[in-house]
C-alpha cells in the first residue's frame, strides 16, 4: 500500500473514533451482553431475599428537605469514601427523615455495621439512627 493510501485510511479511522459512533456502537454490543448476564444470574435476583422488607422504608421513602438531603449527602460520602469498607457496606440504603437515618442493607461483618452506625451517628443534623443493617452470612 502506498502512503496516501494509508494516509487516507487512517484518517477515515480517526474520524469514525472522534465522531463517537465508533464508541456508540461498542456500548450497544457491550450492555445487551452484560443485561444477559445478569437476568441469567440467580444471585442478581434477590426477590425473595427482601421479601420481609414491605413494611421497611426505602429510598422513595426519602424526604426531599434540604437539611435531610445534605445528611444523606455526607453519610453516603463518608460511606463510599472509605476503602476500609467492603462493597455491600458502601451500597447499603440510606433513607433521612426529619434529621432520623435509618440505615438498610446487607454488610459482611458486625465490625462494619457498627462503623457505619457511628459514621451515620457522628454527621452533623442526625438526631437519631435507626441501623436495620443485616449481616450477610
Amino acid at each position: 500500500m502506498n502512503k496516501s493510501k494509508m494516509r487516507v485510511i487512517r484518517s477515515r479511522r480517526n474520524r469514525i473514533l472522534r465522531s463517537g459512533y465508533f464508541y456508540l456502537l461498542l456500548s450497544a454490543i457491550a450492555v445487551p451482553a452484560s443485561l444477559t448476564h445478569a437476568a441469567t444470574d440467580p444471585d442478581a435476583d434477590n426477590t425473595k431475599r427482601n421479601a420481609h422488607d414491605t413494611s421497611a422504608l426505602t429510598p422513595l421513602d426519602q424526604s426531599n428537605d434540604p437539611a435531610d438531603l445534605k445528611i444523606v449527602a455526607a453519610v453516603r460520602s463518608s460511606l463510599t469514601g472509605d476503602s476500609n469498607l467492603s462493597t455491600n457496606a458502601q451500597n447499603i440504603k440510606v433513607i433521612v427523615r426529619s434529621g432520623v437515618v435509618t440505615l438498610r442493607g446487607p454488610v459482611d461483618s458486625a465490625a462494619e455495621k457498627g462503623h457505619i452506625e457511628k459514621v451515620a451517628k457522628a454527621t452533623p443534623g442526625v438526631t437519631r439512627v435507626e441501623n436495620q443493617i443485616s449481616i450477610k452470612g
